[in-house]
Order: structure tokens, then sequence, then C-alpha cells
């Protein structure tokens, strides 16, 4: 089918579009760090399920020891600490700049993927990524200025340093679930490379928040039915389907490509932001938009 991969691409980014939504209802109530925890927890729990009925056991233990290792690393690499560094980034110099940083990660994956995979981008599809980028770039800064204050934020280098680690987690993560995912007969099944993404990144979670004294808040915020609601629910699009699709896109699509079409979370958002926050959204919201749209053109021609 054409377009396959692409499709499967748009459909992740409606995912993770939803889950943003929950997850940012459910950390205002309850906040990031037990959310985090619980949103991976609940992914685990899914997975285990489908596994189970799809056939009939709760871990892909077949999986060859190549997959188990790279797959692992990804999850310590992109779920756990990138997530630190991209919490961090965010409380030491905002969104705006965090998400801009973060948005990188697209154009160092493809290099990543070009210098190590021997994968091969034509001209147009370089021009693609970074025409998208710039239409995203808008987005954000546009999105920032209509909602900040007087109050200049200050852009710490530990800030920025912060945001170039959660964009090369993310960047990192996602080369490491390809190759994880590539066996000599075709690609691993998505959903249970997923899982032991979070399986890995649980384990670290565990370890993190016994280190750090975490355990009281993650107690807390489970007697908040209603926040632990919006963060199950938040699994189920963003971690248990959004990031398994996300692997799924690796198997017709370039890691560049797929990270860039992964980045437009910023433009899917504008409909939210319209018809359920009742947001303006400004021309050049939707200039930006549709600059990244141009761009997504250029990388499916």
């Amino acid at each position: 089918m054409p377009w396959t991969g692409e499709l499967i691409a748009i459909g992740t980014v409606l995912c993770w579009t939803i889950s943003v939504q929950f997850f940012e209802a459910a950390s205002k109530k309850i906040g990031a760090a037990a959310v985090n925890i619980i949103r991976l927890t609940v992914a685990l729990i899914l997975f285990s399920f489908l596994l189970f009925f799809r056939h009939g056991y709760i871990l892909p233990v077949q999986f060859p020891a190549h997959a188990w290792f790279y797959l692992s690393c990804s999850g310590i690499i992109g779920f756990f600490i990138g997530d630190i560094f991209l919490f961090k980034a965010l409380v030491e110099i905002g969104p705006r700049v965090t998400m801009l940083i973060f948005s990188l990660s697209a154009p160092t994956a493809a290099i990543i993927g070009w210098s190590f995979l021997n994968e091969n981008y034509v001209l147009h599809q370089w021009i693609g990524m970074f025409v998208t980028l710039f239409g995203v770039g808008i987005v954000i800064l546009e999105k920032n200025q209509k909602t900040s204050t007087l109050k200049i934020r200050d852009i710490s280098l530990k800030g920025v340093l912060f945001g170039f680690g959660a964009m090369s987690g993310q960047a990192v993560g996602y080369i490491l679930s390809k190759i994880g995912t590539q066996t000599e007969s075709g690609y691993l099944d998505a959903f249970a490379s997923t899982q032991i993404r979070a399986l890995a990144a649980v384990l670290c979670f565990l370890v993190f928040f016994t280190v750090t004294g975490k355990w009281g808040k993650v107690k807390t915020a489970l007697k908040d039915t209603r926040a632990v609601l919006f963060t199950a629910t938040g699994s189920f699009f963003g971690p248990f389907l959004g990031v398994s699709l996300s692997l799924m896109v690796l198997h017709y699509l370039t890691t560049g490509v797929a990270s860039t079409f992964l980045s437009l979370v910023p433009i899917f958002i504008i409909p939210f932001s319209i018809f359920l926050h009742k947001e303006h959204v400004s021309i050049r919201a939707v200039a930006g938009a549709v600059t990244a749209v141009f761009g997504i053109y250029l990388l499916m021609v």
C-alpha cells in the first residue's frame, strides 16, 4: 500500500497529541514525576495483556539477545534519561526553547542513521526535514508569545544542556530501537519491542525513585482517582499505542524522515487548542502549520 509508513506516522502523531492532553491534565494535579512512573507501569500492564491474548505469554522471551540489549538501552536512554532531561529543561528554560531544541532530534536521527545505518536521503528529503522543523518552530514560538508574561526567563547554559540531553535521548533511543527490532528475517513485533523499552525504563525509575525518596509523592498521587484515570488514558494513546506505532513506522521509513513526521505534535495540537481549550490561534501559527505540511509533502514525493 502506498504511503503506509507515512499514514502510520500521522496516526502516531495523533495518538501522541491526544496523550499530551491527558498527561498535561494529570501533571497539573499530581506532578510530572508521579505521572511518569504511573504511565509506564500502566503501559506495561497493557502490553502484558495484549501479548497474553495474542500469543499466550506476557513477555517476549523468544526475542533474540541482541533485541533485548538494544531495546533495553533504547528504553533507558529514551524513556528514562531523556524524559528526566526533558522535564528539567522545561523547568529551567521553559517549553518554548525546550521544544525548539527537542525538535532537532529529527535531523540528529537522520545524521546518525546516515552515518551508522547506511540510510540514504535525497536532497528534497533534507530540505523537507528542515522546512517542516522551521514550520514547527514558528508554531512553538507563536504559542509562547500568546501566553507569555512580562517576566523574561533567563536562558541558562544548564537548561540548554538539559534540552540537548533530552533531544539526544530521543534521537539515540529511536536509532537503538530500529537496530533492536531488525533481524535477518524482518522486523520484530512493535508492541512487544516497546514493552521491552518500557520495562527497562520502569526498572530504572524504580531505582531512581527509591534513591531520591519520591515514593511518597507517588502514594499521594494514587489517591487522586481522576488524575490516575487521566494518566491511564494517556498511557493507552502514548506509550502503549503511540510509541508502538512509532516503531512500526521504522519498518517503512528512515529514522530521519520518521522523526520529522513525529515532530508534528505542536501542529496537531492547534485544533485541540481552538476547540477544546478555546484558545486564540493566530495567522502566524496557521502559516507555520502550512509550512510544516509543505515540508512533509517534500518528504513524501
